[in-house]
């Protein structure tokens, strides 16, 4: 099915996923080329020798998006696409977007600065949840209590010298079961859906959430399928938490992980992924 097609794979390291992947390239008789993130260059001028497509698959969202807009810049499509990676992995932006087409989604503040980070708790209320704009498998988050708390946690942040860290991302903490729902889309599809259970408040199956799989309802389907037309499309984890409101999406991942959902429910996670970017690449 590959027509000649060659896969460019731009990974950080290869786990699980990136193994599934060039396995399922194989099997597909698409030749793949691997593109360490720490290893390539890209000179203004288009070098030799350019996959027909690359798979954007770095952990670090500063060169998942710089590797974006050097492969378009060369005509070479990527998956995900560069507005798409920056968009979606960025809470801030994501968020606004998410809000601008009425998809629900948790009550969110941001701010700029510590002082306005203080009042943007006191907008959302306690608990309040604080995340960095960029990032994921729940690291940097803290969920607040208290004034107390919140002051101690934004004076902690504000003492970090990354830039990521200027910016106040407050969420309202959803009072919800012991789970949470990923939902995996491909292009126009929906491949799979799973529970991720943990009695830790963050359950992402990175930090040992047991993980089942769930029922796709037509309304989880059309609410996972909206988010991840909002964020540009592609290949995106929508993740979703059950309120007291309904469903509410609370991340649109644009480099997600899926080893844990292929082992919860079978589906050939991979496989739809190789051959969605080989459709790209025809495109």
């Amino acid at each position: 099915m590959s027509d000649g097609v060659r896969l460019g794979l731009f990974y950080t390291i290869v786990r699980p996923e990136e193994k599934a992947l060039l396995a399922a390239a194989e099997a597909r008789g698409v030749a793949v080329d691997r593109l360490p993130d720490g290893e390539v260059t890209f000179p203004l001028e288009a070098p030799a020798g350019l996959p027909d497509v690359v798979l954007n698959r770095s952990v670090s969202h500063t060169r998942a998006s710089y590797a974006g807009r050097g492969y378009a810049h060369y005509g070479v499509p990527t998956v995900n696409a560069p507005d798409v990676v920056e968009l979606a992995g960025d809470k801030v932006r994501a968020s606004f977007r998410l809000q601008e087409r009425g998809i629900p989604t948790p009550r969110t503040v941001v701010a700029l600065s510590p002082e306005a980070a203080l009042r943007a708790v006191e907008e959302v209320g306690f608990p309040a949840v604080l995340k960095p704009a960029t990032g994921s498998w729940g690291r940097l988050m803290a969920k607040v209590d208290s004034a107390r708390e919140a002051e101690q946690v934004i004076e902690h942040k504000s003492a970090l010298a990354s830039p990521v860290h200027s910016v106040f991302y407050v969420q309202e903490f959803v009072p919800k079961p012991d789970r949470d729902l990923r939902v995996f889309v491909v292009g126009s599809e929906v491949v799979a859906g799973m529970y991720r259970s943990s009695a830790d408040w963050r359950t992402n199956a990175a930090r040992g959430a047991t993980t089942a799989p769930v029922e796709l309802t037509p309304e989880l389907t059309e609410l996972a399928l909206r988010a991840a037309e909002a964020m540009g499309g592609g290949v995106l984890a929508v993740d979703l938490m059950e309120s007291a409101r309904g469903l509410v999406v609370h991340e649109v991942n644009p480099t997600p992980e899926f080893k844990a959902l292929t082992a919860a429910t079978g589906a050939d996670v991979a496989g739809r992924i190789v051959e969605y970017a080989v459709a790209e690449a025809r495109r």
